[in-house]
């Protein structure tokens, strides 16, 4: 399974006629391919051709002393010894210009989702990668990011607002690569991976820096580093899937079986960890059935909450805790 979108850096002399002969002949004559000018105008002092594959995939291609390609396709065997870099960690102006190709495409493709500019933006490594181009498209589409009873654009407009603060865009690739580059579409890992954004939301409501992906001498790494006033709390998420369906049939079973799985590994080797329990996939009845109960998930401190395509976020805390979320519309 490929990953997600990077491009990969050539530091060879390259010219049109090697291009056709290295990079395009090749993918034509396994795949099909034309090569076409770019739609915008390449950075200063580079040249730049589009690749598009009979099959859907693209390909950009833009050098002066050193070449850069960007493609979700067939890596042509010329570039196979070539180191990949995220968007960060190329010149800004070819990073620019290879964002905007991709963003217009995106606009003719998908128009419903390349309207929340901020979150097409963050979610483009996936979005345009070889494998999850199409489920990743396909969960926000028919899947609402998640959210029971919701449309797609309320659960879009959600994220879009969100992501607008900018509050992730420094771990852009590390948070974007966590909704996977699958073919298969898998409801329950992806609404996972949105826990972790609807955590990060409720801590930033809250006040809080977040710092995820914190890798630990213990060999574990946890979800998120919460930071305020000088002072640090690590943070694992998890998100219960609906209890319907379920061995653990009831709201509350099902909010303690999921918790339980993470007791035994990073929590156990990081007491004090804050687990946060994200029921953002039950429906009101089971919502309220587990607040009236306010019941344990069997590990504290614990955070368990529930959000809504509208931006609210509702819950409570179990056991005491360094966090102070009631800003973010936690019960203590």
């Amino acid at each position: 399974m490929a990953g997600p979108l990077r491009f990969r850096r050539s530091h060879d002399h390259w010219d049109l006629a090697r291009l056709r002969r290295d990079l395009y002949e090749p993918l034509d004559a396994s795949i099909g391919a034309r090569l076409t000018t770019p739609w915008f105008k390449p950075p200063r002092g580079y040249t730049g051709r589009r690749l598009e594959m009979d099959n859907g995939d693209r390909a950009l291609f833009v050098w002066n002393d050193d070449a850069f390609w960007l493609g979700n396709t067939q890596t042509p065997e010329a570039l196979w010894r070539t180191e990949k870099y995220d968007f960060t960690e190329v010149p800004y102006p070819v990073s620019r210009w290879a964002q905007r190709e991709l963003l217009a495409e995106l606009e003719l493709q998908d128009p419903w989702l390349a309207r929340y500019e901020h979150l097409s933006w963050f979610f483009l490594p996936v979005f345009f990668s070889k494998d999850g181009r199409e489920s990743t498209r396909t969960f926000f589409a028919d899947h609402a990011a998640g959210f029971p009873d919701a449309d797609r654009d309320a659960a879009l407009g959600f994220y879009e607002r969100f992501l607008s603060t900018g509050v992730l865009d420094d771990y852009r690739y590390t948070m974007a690569s966590k909704l996977g580059t699958s073919e298969r579409l898998d409801r329950t890992r992806m609404s996972a991976t949105m826990a972790e954004f609807n955590a990060a939301k409720l801590l930033a409501d809250a006040g809080y820096a977040v710092r995820p992906e914190i890798e630990l001498d213990s060999g574990y790494a946890l979800d998120f580093r919460a930071t305020r006033d000088g002072e640090s709390t690590l943070v694992e998420v998890t998100r219960p899937s609906r209890p319907t369906g379920r061995a653990a049939d009831t709201p509350t079973a099902a909010a303690r079986e999921t918790a339980l799985s993470k007791t035994d590994g990073q929590l156990a080797a990081h007491p004090g960890t804050v687990l946060f329990v994200d029921c953002s996939s039950f429906r009101d009845d089971e919502w309220a059935a587990l607040t009236g109960e306010r019941s344990g998930v069997g590990y504290r401190p614990a955070v368990v909450f529930r959000a809504r395509p509208d931006g609210s976020i509702t819950g409570y805390c179990d056991g005491e805790m360094a966090l102070d979320l009631t800003a973010a519309g936690i019960d203590p």
